[in-house]
């Protein structure tokens, strides 16, 4: 028999027995799953994972390796959300699914070092990320890396594990708070008052994007409030199923950025942004965080949201750059932001946006989910850069860390000579 705690943990998150009823035989979401798009398989698709979540949740079914696998092999992509007529939040069940998963030992133990080491020790502490970075940052420049690769010892030892170290984030020189003060103020007026996330990897792997990001906000005429003591969203540790550091991390950045009153803070990490987002409701129970919660994700919004609300005291100027956009999965479904990126790219004169097919469909990164589970990611990858490929564009944009990195590591793989780029670095470069 099922733990009681367990029962009442996923009952909490569950629908109603006529949304569920309509939710199983309805199937609006199986054409927008990729691992279903994948396998063709009714238990890999979201109705086929809430019905085995629902038959854990009521005890007739216990958690099992096949019910572990299931809830690993989803991506969290939520594009079965978007789908939903009844608007099941498909999300929210799988996250609890994994708490409990977790909780019953069922990880591998692949899994489980991948989430000590990256989890519970380098995202959960920055001080940890940066020591690690660095070190990262010495194998990459040193030629250590090159001569791992070069010399095919490393394919012929660990052929899975020389893809993924491809996959590691190329380290910057200088992280963000090299680059970016803690106050930036704009040449003229100020018209905004806002605050920066500087994230995790995006503050050592994307330092320059970050940057970007600062000088658009300060191009626009904003002032911007970039605390040191901020950390991890917590977004990549509440998607497996650790919802006690999510919280933890949460209210370290809700205390770093209460010293300084700011009207909108802004994230350039799609998954970061969302989940920011959902601080009121993760923290609503904590009788301390509760109201400075829903305060703080009250005023969350994602760089592109920030710029399309404010583009009539924008002006661009001439820029001759042909491109597409992809879209990421925690803005395009998460936080249902698609127009906005589009309308702002296309309120850039000369430049050409051109339509990707299925833009919202997810790259295979989720997080850790292309380290846990590389053959599967690598299979939802190679429609997404067959996609890019076929507009023929020299520039692809992406919104968030992971689908950077896996695009990036997409066009070497599968040989698309596409570069990629965060939309906030097209974004200075009209607003310069």
């Amino acid at each position: 028999m099922q733990d009681k705690k367990v029962l009442n943990n996923l009952l909490g998150v569950l629908p109603n027995d006529d949304v569920l009823a309509q939710c199983i035989h309805c199937g609006m979401c199986l054409a927008a799953c990729p691992t279903y798009d994948l396998t063709m398989n009714e238990r890999s698709s979201p109705r086929g994972r809430i019905k085995m979540i629902k038959s854990v949740a009521r005890g007739e079914m216990a958690i099992s390796d096949v019910f572990a696998d299931e809830m690993d092999f989803c991506l969290d992509c939520q594009a079965c959300e978007t789908a939903c007529p009844a608007g099941v939040k498909y999300g929210s069940m799988v996250e609890a699914a994994r708490v409990e998963i977790a909780h019953a030992g069922y990880t591998t133990w692949w899994g489980k070092i991948i989430k000590v080491v990256s989890l519970n020790y380098l995202l959960r502490y920055k001080s940890a990320l940066k020591v690690a970075a660095k070190l990262l940052y010495f194998y990459q420049n040193s030629g250590i890396q090159k001569l791992l690769h070069g010399s095919g010892l490393f394919k012929l030892l660990m052929p899975k594990m020389a893809e993924i170290d491809k996959l590691s984030p190329r380290v910057s020189k200088k992280f963000s708070e090299k680059l970016i003060p803690v106050n930036s103020l704009p040449k003229n007026e100020i018209k905004f008052k806002t605050a920066f996330l500087t994230g995790c990897v995006m503050d050592v792997a994307f330092a320059e994007i970050n940057k970007d990001t600062v000088d658009v906000l300060t191009l626009m005429g904003s002032s911007v409030f970039t605390p040191r003591k901020q950390e991890c969203c917590g977004s990549i540790h509440a998607h497996n199923g650790d919802m006690v550091t999510a919280k933890t991390l949460a209210k370290i950045n809700i205390d770093a950025f209460e010293k300084e009153e700011y009207d909108v803070l802004v994230a350039n990490s799609a998954g970061c942004g969302a989940f920011m987002k959902e601080y009121g409701h993760v923290l609503a129970d904590d009788k301390n965080y509760a109201e400075k919660a829903k305060k703080f994700s009250s005023k969350v919004k994602d760089l592109s949201e920030f710029v399309f609300e404010n583009l009539d005291q924008v002006k661009f100027k001439q820029l001759k750059e042909t491109l597409t956009y992809h879209d990421a999965c925690h803005l395009a479904h998460t936080q249902r932001i698609t127009q906005e990126p589009r309308a702002i790219l296309n309120a850039i004169p000369g430049l050409t946006n051109v339509p990707l097919n299925d833009p919202t469909r997810c790259c295979g990164s989720a997080g850790v989910y292309n380290i846990m589970r590389y053959d599967d990611s690598m299979a939802i990858l190679k429609k997404k850069m067959d996609n890019i490929k076929a507009t023929e564009t020299p520039t692809v944009l992406a919104s968030n860390p992971g689908c950077i990195l896996q695009l990036q590591y997409g066009t070497e793989k599968f040989d698309v000579p596409v570069k990629v780029l965060h939309p906030a670095t097209i974004l200075k470069k009209a607003l310069e």
